[in-house]
């Protein structure tokens, strides 16, 4: 079952919280400030425990997704404060969201992106600063349209560096200044 408000109010405030500091106030995504602005972007939680419930919940997000018009909601996070804690698991699970978007015959149209508290690039340490560019609160399913995506890339001439850009504005930060902005009131 999903969750939009009630309960679970504190952790889409977090995840807001991380998007607004980390994601935009980083620039780690420059797509990002203008769906929030907008208020496209739906923040939804997941109470499933295990895998089966998360895909059960996935689905209900991207057939929803796939029926609303963009300029109400472009985006969709999907957060997952009780299940897929472990870090493999969670990386293991990409591949049933793969497989759903083909069932639902819902690729090329949308993509599922993750994020996670432990989150780790292979070929780095667990503690290497550069693994924040995808550390969320928890762990998160983001769901993107692919139009949305390709505007985006097109909008934006050096959309293939982000990534570099990224690993580099956090190795300046560190993480001292990581926990800092993370802890800012």
């Amino acid at each position: 079952m999903i969750h939009i408000d009630g309960a679970y109010q504190r952790i889409i405030d977090e995840t807001r919280l991380w998007v607004e500091r980390a994601v935009i106030g980083l620039n780690l995504c420059p797509f990002a400030k203008a769906v929030q602005v907008k208020n496209q972007v739906r923040y939804a939680v997941s109470d499933a425990t295990d895998a089966e419930g998360v895909l059960t919940d996935l689905e209900n997000e991207l057939l929803l997704l796939s029926e609303t018009d963009p300029e109400q909601t472009d985006t969709t996070l999907l957060i997952v404060p009780d299940a897929l804690n472990d870090f493999y698991e969670f990386n293991d699970f990409e591949d049933y969201s793969d497989r759903l978007l083909k069932r639902m015959r819902l690729v090329g149209d949308l993509q599922v992106a993750t994020f996670h508290p432990d989150f780790q690039f292979a070929e780095t340490e667990l503690d290497d600063v550069e693994n924040c560019t995808n550390r969320s609160p928890y762990p998160v399913l983001h769901i993107l349209r692919e139009d949305s995506i390709d505007r985006a890339v097109e909008a934006f001439e050096d959309a293939a560096e982000i990534y570099e850009k990224n690993i580099a504005t956090l190795r300046r930060l560190g993480w001292e200044g990581w926990r800092k902005l993370m802890a800012a009131e």
